[in-house]
């Protein structure tokens, strides 16, 4: 183990900056990469949080609650006999 180590120690001298210098750059161009799709996602919770802090100001002045339209409850006759044709009166 240790020859191969110092192998590669021998090998790693024999490199040039340039190939150091091109490790590097590539290393630090993905990492920028990264951080842009990071910052991406930063600014899109941002104004996600940006919006809910205008529901709560809105609550503190006593507005309701946006959301949702509420659903029409009225039921039909096949709806409450669940498929069942609905009982005859006499």
């Amino acid at each position: 183990m240790e020859k191969l180590t110092q192998f590669w120690n021998w090998l790693l001298g024999k490199t040039t900056l340039d190939e150091k210098a091109v490790e590097v750059y590539d290393e630090i161009k993905d990492r920028a990469k990264e951080m842009a799709s990071e910052f991406k996602d930063v600014k899109k919770a941002l104004k996600n949080v940006a919006t809910q802090s205008k529901d709560v100001i809105n609550a503190s002045k006593g507005k309701k609650r946006r959301g949702r339209p509420k659903k029409n409850t009225t039921t039909s006759k096949w709806e409450t006999n669940k498929g069942r044709p609905a009982p005859k009166k006499k």
